[in-house]
């Protein structure tokens, strides 16, 4: 894929190639989505890591499910459906949020805390909070307050607010307001730099 997908605001049935064709060529595919995606994440906090998308993570994910599942046409229509809300569209940044601990209990009891989580989650530029929409595809907190290991969150920015993270070596604060998880991290200037492009 060309630099110029990196902005592609959506995939189409015409985006997806035939499956012999990412057989043959997905492991250079995947070596190189590797490269591209080092500057794509962020960790905040001990257990959280940000996993921001763009048009080509979410090619490469539907190509790997299509790969995997071998659902054939039917399935692509599903692919597309799920996977192209979570690329931006312009003055905004989409992360899968996962939280990553091994232990199944650990990760049962710390889950059970989270709750809303999905709801707090901020981006700090200059002083302004831009705060995270969770995806609206499911409710990711159950009744009793339990938060899901994985979160899809959407960051609307101002156009001012767009300028200011575009702005080289600027102070770009990701993190969480939340009562049992109130970590946040300041970006790394390669995956600011990185991230900024999403809004070209």
């Amino acid at each position: 894929m060309s630099a110029g997908l990196a902005t592609k605001r959506e995939i189409t049935r015409d985006d997806i190639l035939p499956m012999e064709t990412y057989t043959e060529e997905r492991r250079e595919l995947r070596r190189d989505l590797v490269a591209k995606k080092k500057f794509r994440r962020q960790d905040v906090g001990p257990v959280c890591t940000f996993y921001f998308e763009n048009y080509e993570t979410m090619w490469a994910q539907i190509h790997e499910m299509l790969y995997i599942e071998k659902g054939g046409e039917e399935q692509i229509a599903d692919e597309l459906s799920a996977y192209n809300p979570l690329i931006p569209q312009g003055r905004e940044l989409v992360a899968t949020v996962m939280f990553e601990i091994d232990d199944a209990l650990r990760r049962k009891t710390f889950l059970s805390k989270l709750g809303g989580i999905e709801e707090t989650a901020f981006f700090e530029i200059d002083g302004a909070r831009v705060i995270g929409k969770p995806e609206e595809d499911v409710d990711r907190t159950t009744a009793d307050g339990k938060a899901s290991a994985v979160q899809f969150i959407h960051f609307n920015f101002t156009e001012a607010q767009v300028a200011s993270f575009k702005t080289p070596d600027s102070r770009v604060i990701l993190g969480f307001d939340h009562p049992a998880y109130g970590h946040m991290t300041i970006l790394g200037e390669e995956v600011r730099a990185a991230l900024a492009k999403d809004f070209d």
